[in-house]
């Protein structure tokens, strides 16, 4: 199947299955915000058989079926290889693939991305001030001990304080993966016209790019160096109910940054709300983003109807 079939639409479907069916060599960039298990994500994952908030009563910070274990990781590691081989081959000669992951599941993301046959070029770390703290304490489970009140009182005052180790997380790491280019740096633009970063680009007070990246007023220093833009406050859309959009701020500058081609074409193979293909139409670039929620892609095919209508 021609990927003029796809170019600037959003598609419902599994990801590795819509894969399949794009051209070898055909993509110049990779940007998403793949799933992190945190939904019960496994190979008979069904969007609606994912509880919705209304289950997350006893630990309110953390998404339904989040779990800790080990397991979850070693699951995200081998699923994930999957998904970054069908991207390696997708992907043009030095084409750039970036992933927003986890702090705690990083390393199993990278590591998938990076035994696919990327080579992993750096990691962004978008910090931002505003998050919940995740930690909880224990004195629930210490009522429910089997021991006399004045005890569980001398416990719960020596406890005071000390939570399960959950500390509030206030950075989000973006991988940043390359797939090897045709022989050297200056072959590979010419032939693919993919492969190197736009240093042009600026950040905060017409700074040289970094790996870091905020969208938040921090302070006096950190915006100089390294802020990218704020967001609008209608960009999101009172209609989205996604529950981790990424920043139209964010999204741009890495498209910005490594789409050379005017017809570059920008996948996201788990678009969610559509801010990926947002942000493409917004640099002047294609778009492809398949998603398998059908309520997340109404709701992207919205935002970019939106974005036309303000163009016009």
């Amino acid at each position: 199947m021609k990927n003029n079939d796809f170019i600037n639409k959003i598609i419902t479907g599994d990801a590795l299955e819509v894969l399949a069916k794009i051209e070898d060599d055909s993509i110049d960039v990779v940007l998403t915000d793949p799933p992190y298990f945190l939904d019960k994500l496994d190979n008979n994952w069904k969007y609606t058989e994912v509880p919705d908030k209304k289950y997350c009563i006893v630990v309110k910070s953390l998404p339904a079926g989040m779990k800790f274990d080990r397991q979850q990781g070693i699951n995200l590691y081998n699923w994930f290889l999957n998904v970054s081989k069908e991207l390696y081959r997708v992907l043009k000669k030095g084409g750039f693939f970036f992933s927003f992951s986890s702090p705690r599941l990083y390393h199993r993301m990278a590591s998938a991305v990076d035994d696919a046959g990327f080579m992993i070029r750096d990691c962004f770390v978008w910090i931002y001030t505003q998050n919940q703290p995740k930690a909880m304490g224990l004195n629930h489970f210490i009522d429910k001990l089997d021991i006399n009140k004045s005890a569980k009182e001398e416990l719960k005052k020596k406890l005071s304080g000390w939570k399960t180790p959950q500390i509030k997380s206030c950075f989000e790491p973006i991988i940043v993966a390359q797939k090897p280019p045709d022989k050297t740096f200056l072959e590979n633009i010419i032939n693919n016209e993919v492969g190197l970063f736009n240093t042009n680009i600026k950040v905060g007070d017409n700074m040289y790019p970094s790996n870091i990246l905020t969208i938040d007023h921090i302070s006096e220093i950190m915006d100089k160096s390294f802020l990218v833009g704020k967001p609008t406050k209608n960009e999101r859309g009172d209609y989205n109910f996604h529950m981790t959009v990424k920043p139209l701020a964010i999204c741009e500058h890495i498209i910005k940054l490594s789409a050379f081609s005017k017809d570059a074409v920008i996948l996201d193979p788990f678009v969610g709300s559509g801010t990926t293909a947002v942000a493409a139409k917004n640099a002047g670039k294609n778009f492809i983003g398949i998603d398998s929620n059908p309520e997340y892609t109404k709701i992207a095919l919205e935002r970019l109807n939106n974005l036309q209508h303000r163009l016009l």
